[in-house]
């Protein structure tokens, strides 16, 4: 187990103290909360790390490279920026298809600009504000950080990237 799944289950062993102590039920209520909510997104992540697995099995390894490696530079970094305003659906998507694409061999830099650009551009974000807030709203914070992500990607690739391996 990595250091992250111990402190996750220390974390999940507290609050489970704390809510026994409080009542069985909350304990009940809790983990059942819980697991019905694994039930829902298990199908997407399912499918989003099938879909990652099976792009990575599909495109050659050298054109991966090419693309989105670290070798890619800013090509790259715009690619993850395009390709996370176009990523659907919520971060149990997002991020196994951003760890198949790490595995395919994505550099820092595109990871970044694609994650970056998922959480601040992409395209279910805009049509909610849009809907909910006001177009004007929605068309003036894009243009606030329009230039965000790709930053992001290009400070990640130029003085992160040697760290990151």
């Amino acid at each position: 187990m990595t250091i992250i799944t111990c402190t996750f289950a220390l974390i999940a062993a507290v609050l489970s103290w704390i809510a026994w102590q409080r009542s069985p039920a909350v304990l009940v209520g809790g983990w059942k909360a819980g697991l019905e909510l694994l039930l829902t997104v298990l199908p997407l992540m399912i499918l989003s790390l099938g879909i990652s697995q099976l792009a990575q099995a599909l495109i050659p390894k050298d054109q991966i490279t090419q693309w989105i490696g670290q070798e890619s530079g800013w090509r790259g970094v715009w690619i993850g920026s395009l390709a996370g305003v176009l990523a659907p659906g919520g971060p149990m998507i997002v991020f196994p298809m951003a760890a198949g694409f790490l595995q395919a061999g994505a550099g820092l830099g595109t990871l970044v600009a694609y994650v970056t650009a998922w959480s601040m551009w992409g395209a279910r974000i805009i049509m909610l504000e849009s809907a909910l807030i006001s177009p004007r709203f929605a068309l003036f914070r894009f243009l606030s950080c329009v230039f965000v992500p790709p930053l992001a990607g290009g400070i990640a690739h130029l003085v992160f990237a040697r760290f990151f391996k």
